[in-house]
């Protein structure tokens, strides 16, 4: 049979006929009843509609590229009558479909998206997974909001997906907080100061940095080594001492370490709140390190690990291309490896998953590999069904952000300062509605902002340029849908598609736009980039601002003509509220 290569899904219903008429004639032509084709969307700098490449297509022609085209786009026309046109440019067959077959796709259409999941098990996706040592900062609601915007990707596909997190809530980096509190603390606490649970934490891990750094500038100005001074300034072998005693279970160490988390988790809550995310199971660190731990024996027994004579743990890993492992200290601690695969071995347990998807930023592309390839080498299976949704760091025009030295910028701060900001805007602008759309445009304003770029790339985050209601921004796409809104009130209701008497060219390129929405979610799910659908978004709001410049609607006389674009409008207003639903924002109805 005929197939497609996937750069065109056949969503749409006109989708699905092109693909049909394509079928009918080469088979009919050339016999090509078991090739693959290639059909995309006519790039805008050509006349057309959908391309159709030839070149797999000579050998069965034997023919020249041109000349292939030609046949297939005269026995087009004379058999179909969605076709109106074609031209060839060389081997590719451009296809311009008539204005009746653009109106009955985009009247059949839906905001909906068709159901692409092969599968009825669970998708798991782990994002935020922060340090119980610090609150949330900006690098971290990137995170977040990619985590939860694939989610709802893929649930709109028809995924099962399930949201989960591992909560780094024991090691070193948590002994730094306990131990500097426990020196510098003097008992106070967040109800006693005022201060977020997870900020209050936050400024001991803070402080313990300021005291070991100084401590270890005495020791070197003594004639030390820095190597030596940062093994044996007396705040490193605490804090080593501490980590042992957590693991030991001595009952005074765990006692502050319960306490010292819950003010961290009470924080964490009220972030996640404003942020809009939320997760279905969280994983611990303290649980799933004992697992590891357990399973990394096995695999030394099984000679699948080694251990050196210091009696630590290692996996040799050259054969892949990489380097040796450590996966238990000499003292028997643990590292992040450990913890990481007990994590997904008990994430298997308990869902027997499809797929999983981590959800972190690309300095651990490293550790990922490495997990991976040692999940199959224990013999599991649904290791190859693990993702590493590996993102770049957020970078300020002040350079990047360092948490040991207090320089972040805090998630619960720029949040409220993106409110501040559309509080401040809305004063100057009476047709924005009232504060809640204040909060709806800045918390939209930082999360297109993160979303709109590619995962894999950095992200210069402004936060005055994330807020221009002109630009690239959540805001001018909140816009876009109020202003569309607007024109149904007017209007006094929203109107049932009809067929004008005929389509101008900025209506069949809106059409073409809206006609793309499922197609574009669901490329944004099977690449796992939430920027594809963050910048169709955009595309599909720029065009209709264009359209709406254009074209008049409302003082149109024609009647059919005036229903049908108030129609089309209101359709891309469903768009854009479900695009951004997914992308985590909401669309105010007035501004």
């Amino acid at each position: 049979m005929v197939t497609f290569a996937d750069k065109i899904e056949p969503f749409s219903m006109l989708d699905k006929q092109i693909m049909q008429a394509l079928t009918h004639v080469v088979t009919e032509l050339y016999d090509a009843a078991d090739i693959t084709l290639s059909l995309e969307k006519t790039p805008k700098e050509f006349d057309g509609d959908y391309t159709l490449v030839v070149f797999p297509l000579l050998k069965r022609s034997k023919k020249k590229p041109e000349v292939t085209a030609e046949e297939i786009g005269t026995k087009l026309v004379e058999q179909y009558a969605i076709i109106d046109t074609y031209n060839v440019i060389k081997g590719f067959l451009n296809l311009s479909v008539t204005s009746r077959a653009l109106y009955d796709a985009i009247a059949e259409h839906g905001c909906k998206i068709p159901t692409i999941a092969k599968t009825s098990k669970p998708y798991l996706v782990e994002y935020s997974s922060p340090n119980t040592n610090k609150p949330l900062h900006l690098g971290h609601l990137r995170n977040n909001l990619l985590g939860y915007s694939i989610s709802q990707i893929l649930m709109a596909c028809g995924y099962h997906v399930k949201m989960i997190q591992i909560i780094n809530d024991r090691g070193i980096h948590i002994c730094k907080s306990m131990l500097a509190w426990q020196q510098f603390g003097h008992g106070e606490t967040p109800d006693s100061t005022g201060i977020k649970g997870d900020h209050f934490v936050g400024k001991y891990y803070v402080e313990y940095e300021k005291a070991y750094r100084k401590q270890v500038n005495d020791l070197t100005d003594s004639g030390m080594s820095q190597a030596e001074a940062e093994q044996e300034a007396p705040l490193n072998k605490a804090v080593q001492n501490m980590l042992r005693q957590w693991e030991n279970k001595d009952p005074e160490t765990i006692a502050l370490w319960k306490t010292m988390n819950q003010w961290v988790y009470d924080g964490f809550k009220t972030t996640y709140q404003q942020l809009g995310v939320h997760f279905d199971k969280n994983y611990y660190e303290s649980d799933t390190y004992l697992l590891g731990k357990q399973v990394i024996q096995e695999g030394l027994e099984k000679k699948i690990f080694y251990k050196k004579a210091d009696g630590s743990v290692w996996v040799d890993l050259t054969a892949h291309g990489l380097d040796h492992k450590i996966l238990l200290r000499s003292d028997g601690t643990s590292v992040y490896m450990t913890q990481d695969i007990g994590t997904a071995i008990a994430r298997y347990h308990d869902f027997e998953f499809d797929s999983m998807i981590y959800t972190v930023a690309d300095e651990q592309d490293y550790h990922f590999q490495v997990l991976f390839i040692i999940l199959e080498k224990l013999g599991y299976a649904w290791a190859k069904n693990c993702h590493h949704l590996s993102y770049g760091m957020v970078i300020l025009p002040t350079g990047k952000m360092k948490s040991r030295e207090g320089t972040v910028v805090d998630g619960d701060d720029l949040m409220s300062q993106m409110k501040k900001t559309a509080q401040e805007i809305a004063k100057s602008r009476t047709t924005i509605a009232n504060e809640k759309v204040s909060e709806q445009i800045g918390i939209a304003a930082l999360k297109y902002q993160l979303l709109k770029v590619d995962p894999k790339k950095q992200v210069l985050f402004d936060p005055k340029e994330s807020i221009d209601f002109h630009g690239k921004t959540g805001p001018f796409i909140q816009y876009t849908y109020a202003r569309i809104q607007s024109i149904i009130r007017k209007n006094g209701k929203t109107e049932p598609f009809s067929f004008p008497e005929n389509l101008r060219m900025e209506e069949r390129v809106m059409i073409k736009k809206a006609l793309d929405y499922q197609n574009q979610v669901h490329a944004a799910g099977q690449q796992r980039s939430p920027a594809i659908l963050a910048n169709y978004l955009y595309d599909l709001v720029k065009s209709y601002n264009s359209y709406y410049q254009e074209v008049a609607i409302l003082s149109e006389t024609q009647t059919q003509t005036r229903s049908f674009r108030i129609a089309l409008s209101a359709h891309v207003a469903c768009i854009i509220q479900a695009a951004a639903k997914l992308l985590g924002f909401d669309v105010p109805e007035k501004m």
